[in-house]
C-alpha cells in the first residue's frame, strides 16, 4: 500500500446544507477527525454538483429544503450523473411522506436532524457501506401507510414540485418570485397553484398558507 493510500480518509463526505449554524453542528457530531473520514461543505444543490465533477465523494448527506434547486432534485441528479455516491437525506420533516419522496428520488438513507449524534453516525456509516437506513418509527409509519393502516394526507398527492411550489406560497412568496427561483414561467406556477388548490380542495392563498402551517410543510430558506 502507497503512502497515498495510507493517508486518505476512511470516507469522503460532501454535506449540502445552506444554514451555517446547521452546518456547524453537524460538523461537529461527524467529527472528521475522530472518524478519520474528510468532509466537505456546499450551501447549494448547484455548488454539489460542481464539486462532485471536480473531486470523488463516496457519500453526500443532503438537506431537503433549500432555495433554488431542492434536496429531491439534487438526489436524483446524483444518482443520475454520480450513481456510485450513496446519498443520505438530513430533514427536519420526520413525516413518512417526505421519507417516502427521498427514496423514490433514489436516497440511499433518511434521518431527521434532530436524531441523537450515534444515530447519525451509525445512518452514515450502514449507508456509505451500501445499505439502506432509516430509523425504525420512521419505517413503521411507512410501512403502516403502504399498507392503508394510515390515511395519507392531502399533500401525499400532489408531485415533487407542487410540494415545492407550496412551501414556497407558505413562506410568502409570490407566484412571479416563485417562478424566478425555480426557472419557471409565471404561467407554469399558476398552474402548479391551481392544481395544488384543487388536490388539497382549498380556495386563494390564504387557505393554502392556513394548510400548510397546519400540516408543518415548512418553506425552503429564503434567500437565493
Amino acid at each position: 500500500m502507497s503512502a497515498a493510500e495510507l493517508c486518505r480518509p476512511a470516507l469522503r463526505l460532501l454535506l449540502v446544507d445552506d444554514h451555517a449554524i446547521v452546518r456547524e453542528g453537524l460538523i461537529r457530531v461527524l467529527d472528521p477527525v475522530a472518524n478519520n473520514w474528510s468532509l466537505t461543505e456546499a450551501v447549494t444543490g448547484h455548488r454539489a454538483l460542481e464539486l462532485l465533477r471536480e473531486a470523488e465523494f463516496d457519500l453526500a448527506l443532503v438537506d431537503l429544503s433549500m432555495p433554488g434547486m431542492n434536496g429531491l432534485e439534487l438526489v436524483r441528479r446524483i444518482k443520475t450523473e454520480f450513481p456510485g455516491v450513496h446519498v443520505l437525506v438530513l430533514s427536519m420533516h420526520a413525516e413518512e411522506q417526505y421519507a417516502l419522496r427521498a427514496f423514490k428520488s433514489g436516497a440511499d438513507g433518511y434521518v431527521t436532524k434532530d436524531a441523537a449524534a450515534t444515530e447519525l453516525l451509525r445512518a452514515v456509516r450502514r449507508v456509505a457501506a451500501g445499505r439502506a437506513y432509516v430509523t425504525e418509527a420512521l419505517a413503521e409509519s411507512v410501512v403502516q401507510q403502504l399498507n392503508g393502516m394510515a390515511r395519507a394526507p392531502g399533500h401525499a398527492h400532489l408531485t415533487d414540485r407542487e410540494l415545492d411550489v407550496l412551501q414556497r406560497i407558505a413562506a410568502g412568496a409570490r407566484v412571479v418570485d416563485i417562478a424566478d427561483a425555480l426557472h419557471l414561467s409565471v404561467k407554469t406556477v399558476s398552474t402548479h397553484k391551481t392544481r395544488i388548490q384543487e388536490k388539497l380542495q382549498v380556495s386563494g392563498t390564504a387557505e393554502l398558507v392556513r394548510y400548510a402551517l397546519e400540516n408543518h410543510i415548512d418553506a425552503p430558506s429564503p434567500h437565493p
